[in-house]
C-alpha cells in the first residue's frame, strides 16, 4: 500500500463534520445498493439525539448560509481541502464521454469551492473548458487569484444555484458533463430541486450530472452532538454550515422528479485510517450519475 496516497483524516469534531474525503486506497472501498448497518450503540445514539434546532435558529441559518460559507473560507483560505485528484479516476465519464479522441469538452463544476477539483482537472486534461461557480464570493475570488487560473480555459462566477439563473453565464444545452461533488448536501433539502433544475437547463440532452456526497450513516453524521439536528438526516456544524446525508432512494426521487434519468446510484463505503492515532472510521458516500434525456417527454 502506498501510504502517501492514503487520506490521513483528522478526527476532531470540527474537522470530521466539515471535510469531504479526498483520496483513499481502493482496498478499503466497497460499492453497492445497501446502506450501512448501524451498531447497537450507534442506533441508540441516533434514537436519543432527536431534539431539533429551534425554528428561529433554522431560519437564521438559512438566511446566513452564504455568510457562514464565506467565513469558512476566510478562516481556512485555500488550505482546508486537499486537491481532488481522484475525480477522473472514479468518474470515468469525465474522459469517456468524448465521441472522438481529443474532443473539446465543456464541463460545469457546480460548487467549485477554491478549485481543489477544478485545477487538477484542467491540468490533467488540456481539452477541457470549465464553467465553475460557487455560493461563496470569497471562494470565487480565491479561484481567480490562483496562478493556474486562465480565462481561456475556465469561467468562474459566484452563483446561488437555488435562485441565480445559470443561463446568465452559460448557454443553454451547452455542457457535456456537470459535477456536483459534496455540494448538494450543503443546500436545504426543500431547495435541492431548484439547483437540479438550474443545471438541467445548461446540460446537453443525453449528457450527465456526476454526483458524489455524504451517505446515510456516514461517520460524520454520527459525530454530531445533541442539539445539531435540523431535520431528518440534516445537521448543522459548529461553524453554521449545514450538511445533509443522502439515501439512494431520496436522491433518485430528487433527480427523477426534475426530469433526469437514473444511470448509476450506489453507496460507496470506505474505512478511513488515521495511522497516527490508530483510528479506523467508516465513511459512507453516495456516488451517482443522472442523465438529461435525449428528448423531452
Amino acid at each position: 500500500m502506498d501510504e502517501s496516497r492514503m487520506f490521513q483524516e483528522n478526527t476532531s469534531d470540527n474537522y470530521l463534520n466539515s471535510v469531504a474525503p479526498i483520496c483513499e486506497d481502493d482496498a478499503f472501498q466497497k460499492k453497492g445498493h445497501s446502506a450501512r448497518t448501524l451498531s447497537p450503540e450507534e442506533a441508540e445514539k441516533l434514537a436519543r439525539d432527536q431534539a431539533l434546532v429551534s425554528d428561529f435558529k433554522k431560519l437564521k441559518l438559512e438566511k446566513d448560509a452564504q455568510k457562514n460559507w464565506d467565513l469558512f473560507y476566510k478562516r481556512n483560505s485555500t488550505n482546508f481541502f486537499k486537491d481532488r485528484h481522484w475525480t477522473t479516476r472514479e468518474f470515468e465519464d469525465l474522459k469517456a464521454c468524448r465521441e472522438f479522441e481529443d474532443q473539446k469538452l465543456t464541463i460545469l463544476e457546480a460548487g467549485c469551492g477554491v478549485g481543489n477539483c477544478l485545477f487538477p482537472l484542467l491540468e490533467e486534461d488540456l481539452n477541457i473548458f470549465a464553467y465553475a461557480c460557487d455560493f461563496s464570493p470569497r471562494a470565487v475570488e480565491y479561484v481567480k487569484k490562483n496562478t493556474l487560473y486562465n480565462i481561456e480555459r475556465c469561467k468562474v462566477f459566484q452563483c446561488d444555484l437555488t435562485k441565480d439563473d445559470l443561463l446568465e453565464n452559460i448557454p443553454a444545452d451547452s455542457v457535456d458533463v456537470a459535477t456536483l461533488i459534496f455540494v448538494l448536501s450543503a443546500i436545504h433539502p426543500d431547495k435541492m430541486h431548484l439547483a437540479l433544475q438550474n443545471i438541467y437547463k445548461v446540460l446537453k440532452p443525453g449528457k450527465c450530472v456526476l454526483f458524489r456526497d455524504y451517505g446515510l450513516y456516514d461517520h460524520a453524521m454520527l459525530r454530531f452532538k445533541s442539539g445539531s439536528k435540523l431535520g431528518e438526516n440534516f445537521y448543522v456544524r459548529q461553524d453554521g454550515t449545514r450538511s445533509y446525508f443522502f439515501t439512494d432512494e431520496f436522491l433518485s426521487h430528487l433527480f427523477m422528479a426534475v426530469g433526469y434519468e437514473q444511470v448509476v446510484n450506489e453507496y460507496v463505503r470506505r474505512e478511513t485510517v488515521n495511522r497516527k492515532e490508530d483510528l479506523r472510521v467508516p465513511r459512507v458516500f453516495l456516488q451517482s450519475k443522472f442523465r438529461k434525456p435525449l428528448s423531452e417527454a
